[in-house]
């Protein structure tokens, strides 16, 4: 199974990749998740003085991850001096240097990162939403190297097309989709108190609870700009997931939260199930899956009602309980209303014996 894919001329061994994080800090963190078999490596943001972390830092909830840290605590000197050069020499894949923030930040970092570097991402979480200060941040860095960059879209800008429109405009290679969710907040209730984050009290959150908007970022950005490279970030947490990103636009994908909530050895679990994964939904490489167009766009509005197998059927109600058009009633057999029922497939999404169709 050919599970190559390319992000602006860079030819990666199969899409997956860490996203910018605690994971991939340091030289030997960065060189662990190699040794998992990942396509390509990206840094912790680097940025010129390394970042002051309040700790604690990081929480973990069932299906997200909430983090207070900042860019790299180690400083721009510590990464020249100790973990790019290490990097450069025993590193097989290519490597994303991640750096932060402003223009004149840029005109610094650049220059000196530019030899260890096979890509650039840009973190714009501290940029703001102004798409002059983010084209001007681009030009700054196009005018000090040669190599791709891709500009990280934070959710909290309005118009995430004319955001790529803008970074393209001025010299972006691609755009990596999502950065994290925030501010959120995460309280201690019998503490009375904001259990992690930052003096406000503050974190961003990420992990496969944010999923369903990254997907639809990523395929709002490769919907208007199909020849834009996209790198998908946001809620993966398996080789469907993966699958999905692709489907949605990306070219390739990170991940980290997950591995922070299940195991840092999910990149390898991830890639040895793509190829299975790939098969049996009929797919012959990950070339065909990103050359694959999503079908949307097919509405209606006369509802389709439930169709229930009785065989598969427990009994548990749970549709009757969720309904929110109490069209649903569980006696010997379940009883649908269709007059009341409004066809919106919430009791198919939910049933966990897949005992209802007819709906999605």
């Amino acid at each position: 199974m050919n599970l190559k894919t390319t992000i602006a001329g860079i030819e990666l061994k199969n899409p997956v990749m860490p996203a910018s994080g605690p994971l991939v800090g340091d030289y030997e963190k960065m060189m662990a998740l190699a040794g998992f078999g990942l396509g390509g490596m990206v840094t912790k943001t680097i940025s010129i003085e390394g970042a002051e972390v309040v700790r604690p830092c990081i929480y973990g909830n069932k299906d997200s991850i909430m983090n207070a840290e900042l860019w790299s605590e180690y400083s721009l000197k510590h990464w020249l001096e100790y973990i790019l050069p290490n990097l450069k020499r025993d590193l097989n894949i290519p490597l994303i240097i991640s750096v932060g923030y402003t223009k004149e930040d840029m005109e610094k970092l650049i220059p000196v990162l530019d030899r260890y570097a096979d890509a650039f991402e840009v973190s714009t979480h501290y940029v703001g939403k102004d798409l002059s200060v983010i084209g001007e941040t681009v030009k700054a860095i196009r005018s000090n190297t040669k190599k791709p960059v891709f500009m990280k879209v934070s959710p909290h800008i309005p118009d995430p097309v004319a955001f790529a429109q803008a970074v393209r405009d001025n010299g972006a290679s691609g755009v990596v989709a999502i950065n994290s969710l925030g501010p959120t907040m995460k309280i201690d209730i019998e503490n009375r108190k904001v259990l992690v984050g930052n003096e406000k009290g503050e974190v961003w959150t990420s992990g496969p609870a944010i999923k369903p908007v990254a997907l639809a970022i990523v395929n709002k950005i490769k919907s208007a700009m199909p020849d834009f490279t996209v790198i998908g970030v946001g809620g993966i947490a398996t080789a469907e997931d993966v699958v999905e990103f692709l489907l949605a636009g990306a070219d390739a994908v990170q991940m980290l939260s997950a591995a922070m909530l299940r195991g840092k050895d999910l990149y390898e679990k991830i890639i040895k199930d793509l190829p299975e994964i790939l098969r049996k939904y009929n797919f012959n490489s990950i070339e065909e899956v990103v050359n694959t167009t999503l079908q949307k766009g097919e509405v209606k509005y006369e509802p389709n009602h439930p169709v229930i197998d009785e065989d598969k059927c427990t009994k548990c109600k749970l549709c009757e309980k969720i309904c929110p058009y109490f069209a649903i009633e569980v006696k010997e057999i379940v009883e649908v209303n269709n007059d009341k029922c409004f066809g919106c497939g919430l009791c198919e999404s939910k049933c966990a014996v897949h005992a209802i169709s007819g709906v999605l």
